[in-house]
């Protein structure tokens, strides 16, 4: 055991090996080589009572997961051994989809691609249904839902014609962005609260013999899932000609912490992502000097856009970080856009 008695006597800390540093309110204690091992076993037997949200061989939803942010979640949720269901009107890349006998044809096992509108109710309900189905079918509990899809459109409140703003515009990028993202967050939350809590998986895992760790964990503390929503730093700096967009992940962000207070209770999280310039098929859209102007310009640093593998991993760690929650993390590189852009 690591002994539990600290005094201010430095004979005490001497006798025990121990060296004691003061930081503020901060108390860090490192014990000599002698006492190594067993700091090692001590804060391990901590971690290992943590209430973490594991990701392999559970189901994952992902919207949008054909292209983009979307699709790198998806590899990154695979290559975590997790089951991932993709909703998306464009079919997923022909490398996630393996032919049989094939070295990847675990992989494909454990995707599922369900061709789908957001804006439909109708079809969200139908691919929930049937997402849910397949994770019965394969024992892989319900772990959560990333809302990838969006889309983006460009006018200004009055153009240079003197018209003003489509109601045609509008409907549809709130109807993507906002109403699918409702859509299928509140059908996939009506399932995700009767899956079993963490730490009962751990246990009946633990009794299968395929896992430990639920040792310690409160019931009141076991999570069932987690739900990500995509925002976007616009809905904190919006640009001229972008009042549709920004309203539609404004709304996001608004939304996050309520969904999560609300949720709470069942013990599913909530927590949206606003992403700044990232390498994706809707800025790939963006004339070369606008480009150049953010990465030269707007963004601190990196000098670059942000990659869709380092929003994956900002979702992975969304997943299993269990103590974020109700929260709307800017993903940026420290990007102040210009008004002039």
């Amino acid at each position: 055991m690591v002994p539990t008695h600290i005094c201010s006597c430095s004979r005490c800390c001497k006798h025990h090996g121990l060296f004691l540093y003061h930081h503020y309110d901060v108390l860090l204690f490192c014990y000599i080589s002698k006492y190594s091992h067993r700091v090692a076993s001590y804060f391990s037997d901590i971690t290992a009572s943590f209430d973490t949200m594991k990701i392999s061989n559970r189901t994952f939803v992902v919207s949008g997961g054909s292209s983009g942010l979307g699709l790198a979640t998806v590899r990154d949720l695979l290559q975590g051994n997790a089951y991932v269901a993709v909703l998306d009107l464009s079919s997923v890349p022909s490398d996630l989809i393996a032919d049989e006998g094939s070295s990847n044809n675990i992989q494909k096992r454990r995707l599922l691609y369900i061709k789908m509108d957001v804006t439909q109710e109708d079809q969200v309900e139908s691919a929930v249904d049937r997402v849910v189905e397949w994770s019965k079918s394969t024992g892989a509990h319900l772990g959560g839902v990333i809302n990838g899809a969006g889309i983006a459109a460009a006018e200004l409140t009055i153009n240079r014609r003197g018209q003003p703003h489509s109601t045609r515009t509008w409907d549809r990028v709130l109807a993507v962005n906002l109403t699918g993202t409702f859509h299928l967050t509140r059908l996939v939350a009506k399932h995700l609260v009767t899956v079993p809590r963490e730490y009962q998986l751990l246990q009946t895992e633990g009794a299968a013999g395929e896992s430990k760790g639920a040792e310690g964990m409160e019931e009141s503390d076991g999570e069932r899932g987690v739900i990500v929503m995509i925002a976007s730093t616009v809905a904190y700096e919006g640009q001229a000609g972008q009042i549709a967009y920004a309203a539609s992940k404004g709304a996001i962000r608004s939304m996050t912490l309520p969904m999560a207070r609300d949720m709470s209770r069942y013990g599913v999280r909530v927590v949206s992502i606003a992403p700044g310039p990232f390498k994706t098929p809707m800025t790939g859209q963006f004339s070369q000097s606008m480009t150049s102007r953010l990465e030269k310009e707007a963004v601190l640093f990196p000098k670059r856009y942000g990659t869709p593998e380092e929003f994956a991993a900002t979702v992975r760690w969304i997943l299993e970080c269990a103590y974020v929650n109700g929260e709307t993390l800017k993903l940026t590189g420290g990007t102040r856009v210009p008004t002039m852009l």
